[in-house]
């Protein structure tokens, strides 16, 4: 059985170890981006089966990824997961008006984080 692939999308080095190590650990293929444009490169090449999204990222913003990923035919199947320290309901409520299928706000628990990664998949 092939494994699932994740796309973590994540500027912040640090960050990005306390979001990766998890899901290699857990079994999932990981691949990283650390920034919107490079995201949406890797999201459209290597049609990851789900994808955890920074909000602030350089270049173009998780907001942004999210909606262009979502209203293209190539890559509107694939789950997002945005992972941001943004938590104010309005974040939220624009996080899933641009298609993300979850919504976590840092920091976040590794256990609720691998929870809601298997429910997408």
């Amino acid at each position: 059985m092939a494994k699932n692939t994740i796309l973590v999308v994540e500027d912040s080095p640090t960050n990005m170890i306390l979001m990766t190590t998890p899901l290699t650990e857990a079994g999932y293929e990981v691949i990283t981006a650390v920034d919107g444009e490079e995201a949406l490169e890797k999201a459209t090449g290597e049609h990851p089966d789900l994808i955890v999204l920074d909000v602030i990222l350089p270049k173009k913003n998780g907001f942004q990824v999210c909606r262009q990923l979502k209203t293209a035919p190539d890559t509107q199947d694939i789950k997002i997961i945005m992972l941001t320290s943004k938590t104010q309901d309005s974040d939220r409520f624009w996080g899933t008006k641009q298609g993300a299928d979850g919504y976590m706000t840092k920091p976040f628990d590794t256990d609720e984080y691998l929870s809601a990664v298997k429910a997408l998949l």
